[in-house]
């Protein structure tokens, strides 16, 4: 059974930061790119960041680039996103998906920017 298990969200001020983890289980994780997305109350679910099976590419939705970064443990099968200089409108619902032949998503970690 394929797990993905978000943690690291959380309350923080403008300017601050945190650092998302994804643990997977039940996959064979370095056959899989990983992503995070976001959904903001009201808004559509967007990609945030991807980072390839072998985490040698990567890229950021331009809202984030700069400020965002994605990194991948395959010993750990876990994929980290990275949060500094956080604005109020990066408050939304943060998830990670792996995705190879098929997609998988967790259940989300909330991150809420303000002051």
């Amino acid at each position: 059974q394929v797990q993905l298990v978000e943690s690291g969200g959380g309350l923080v001020q403008p300017g601050g930061s945190l650092r998302l983890s994804c643990a997977a289980s039940g996959l064979t994780f370095s056959s899989y790119a990983m992503s995070w997305y976001r959904q903001a109350p009201g808004k559509e679910r967007e990609l945030v960041a991807t980072i390839t099976s072998s985490g040698r590419s990567t890229n950021y939705a331009g809202s984030v680039k700069g400020r965002f970064t994605i990194s991948r443990d395959n010993a750990k099968s876990t994929v980290y996103l990275q949060l500094n200089s956080l604005k109020p409108e990066d408050t939304a619902m943060y998830y990670c998906k792996a995705q190879w032949l098929v997609s998988h998503w967790g259940q989300g970690t909330q991150v809420t920017v303000s002051s």
